[in-house]
């Protein structure tokens, strides 16, 4: 199979003051097509500096980050948006959902800056939301929905054009442990219809049952 994620001796370091940090130092790794990986460490270790390049929301001092076959380093910041709009598809702790939207409007979003008319965004939303058990909650805003469906909403909408990558930031951590179960399992089913998933998370049983887990402390890979 072939990488879909590929990082090369990646350093990003921040200016604090007098200070040099160092988030990541030295980090390569490659993810292949299809592949179900937990990135797991303490908070400081770098895991959410290492999200974001994945991400393609930011970019590395040195080092190579190629995201689908695409080096990120040189792009500009549309080049960014665009790669992050086509290729990865995210979803947050706290849903990052727009209150004043309903779920379908909601899952919709990413489609309207991409372009797509009207018919064609309100059947993708339709199917998104049906492939995630929420067909009948699809007229519903925010504030009438559970955590647990929020969730859900937000993994709709992260799949909806159809990203290489999935790449899912603590996502069971604003949810009690039975849906945070329920959620994991959705996420395997996604990965099972051969959808890349990174799943980053301090749960130690949530990452363990990722096909392959990555612990990072210090900005360096550990294990």
């Amino acid at each position: 199979m072939s990488n879909v994620i590929e990082l090369t001796d990646v350093k990003r370091y921040f200016i604090v003051g007098d200070y040099v940090v160092k988030a990541l130092d030295g980090v390569s790794l490659a993810i292949a097509q299809g592949e179900f990986t937990s990135i797991m460490g303490p908070s400081g270790s770098g895991k959410s500096t290492l999200m974001n390049l994945i991400g393609a929301l930011d970019t590395p001092t040195s080092g190579t980050v190629r995201i689908d076959g695409e080096q990120t380093k040189g792009m500009s910041e549309k080049e960014l948006a665009w790669l992050r709009n086509r290729k990865v598809g995210f979803v947050f702790q706290q849903f990052n959902l727009l209150g004043k939207l309903t779920a379908l409007e909601n899952v919709e979003t990413p489609l309207m800056y991409a372009g797509y008319p009207a018919r064609e965004r309100k059947r993708m939303g339709i199917e998104a939301l049906e492939r995630v058990g929420l067909q009948d909650r699809m007229y519903h805003r925010p504030n009438e929905l559970s955590g647990g469906q929020k969730q859900r909403v937000a993994i709709a909408r992260a799949l909806i054009n159809n990203p290489s990558i999935l790449l899912a930031d603590e996502p069971t951590g604003a949810l009690d442990s039975k849906t945070g179960v329920q959620i994991m399992e959705l996420f395997e089913e996604i990965n099972r219809e051969g959808r890349t998933v990174v799943f980053v998370t301090h749960d130690l049983n949530l990452g363990g049952r990722c096909r392959r887990m990555i612990k990072i402390r210090d900005g360096r890979i550990e294990e």
